[in-house]
């Protein structure tokens, strides 16, 4: 299981993403200087067709199934990373999840 965090006040143009694709796939992207750049890191780091949500001073979070990794998932953006994390398990527990943990996070600047 990967977890990745990143805090601390690094720029108030800070931009991120998460991108999340099938079977756990992510790519994760943190304080760039422009969202598009974050958005392009975060995709170009995960494998096959990738969903991207971009973050700016929040926190973005991956939950999936595993039993099923391949099944259930859920993510979720807040303004703190226990209120992203929560969402992102309770979306994937509203799509059918049976055992679901988190697989990645992600905070840029202020999240």
């Amino acid at each position: 299981m990967a977890l990745l965090l990143a805090l601390g006040g690094y720029g108030a143009e800070a931009a991120g993403a998460l991108a999340v694709g099938k079977c756990g796939a992510y790519g994760h992207a943190f304080d760039y200087g422009s969202e598009h750049a974050a958005i392009s890191a975060a995709r170009d780091k995960c494998k096959g067709h990738c969903t991207v949500i971009p973050i700016k001073r929040a926190c973005a979070a991956l939950s999936v199934d595993m039993v099923n990794p391949c099944g259930a998932h859920g993510y979720a953006v807040g303004p703190r990373i226990s209120t992203a994390q929560n969402n992102a398990l309770r979306e994937c527990y509203n799509y059918g999840g049976k055992e679901c943990v988190i697989r990645a996070f992600t905070c840029d600047a202020r999240g």
